[in-house]
């Protein structure tokens, strides 16, 4: 894992069919874990000394290694209610169900869902930072785009969310998939933003 901001860790899990990394995040204020993706036993060795008490997943596809990393911690998992099967059906245990403006340690939850009915988003607004999972993926480093139509359930509502996203006051954009931007990353998703269809 390597710290990437004061208190934010990542680590990535290589696609190679996708091409590019996915990534986990602890955000040790809370230890909140964030779509944790695929480990080796270092990761987990120094997920379980920071210090987990709750994962979150962004979508019904991030559930990946959360049953790994709550078998080791104990940490419950929590996901959008309407997501929520679809992670079930894949073996994973759900613990606590997340609400729009609900709070995970400084997190807020926001509505991010077209990808999936519960896609969310992750919002800290003293730190100026948004986490996302699939709403949108950083491809290319500094710009964003969405996964293909094939995978999106709903894009227009998926178009509006982003919409709304991108009003929010943050500089920082962590992805679930591809690259992150530490700076800038609020442009960034305006620029995906004024590339939608209306």
């Amino acid at each position: 894992m390597r710290e990437i901001l004061p208190g934010i860790f990542t680590w990535p899990w290589f696609s190679e069919r996708h091409g590019y990394d996915f990534n986990g995040y602890l955000v040790a204020d809370g230890g909140i874990c964030v779509d944790p993706v695929e480990m080796d036993e270092s990761v987990l060795g120094e997920l379980s000394q920071k210090g987990v008490s709750q994962i979150v997943l962004t979508n019904r596809n991030h559930f990946r290694a959360a049953a790994k990393v709550k078998e080791r911690t104990g940490a419950p998992v929590a996901i959008h209610p309407a997501d929520a099967p679809f992670a079930r059906s894949k073996g994973t245990p759900i613990d606590a169900e997340l609400a729009h403006g609900g709070r995970v340690g400084p997190l807020t939850v926001v509505d991010a869902h077209g990808k999936s009915p519960g896609e969310i988003a992750l919002f800290w607004p003293e730190r100026r930072l948004l986490v996302v999972g699939d709403a949108c993926v950083g491809k290319t480093p500094g710009e964003c785009a969405l996964l293909p139509d094939a995978v999106l359930d709903d894009k227009p509502a998926l178009c509006a969310s982003l919409r709304r996203l991108a009003a929010l006051e943050f500089d920082t954009l962590l992805v679930g998939d591809g690259h992150s931007a530490l700076q800038g990353g609020r442009q960034a998703l305006q620029r995906l933003v004024a590339r939608l269809p209306s």
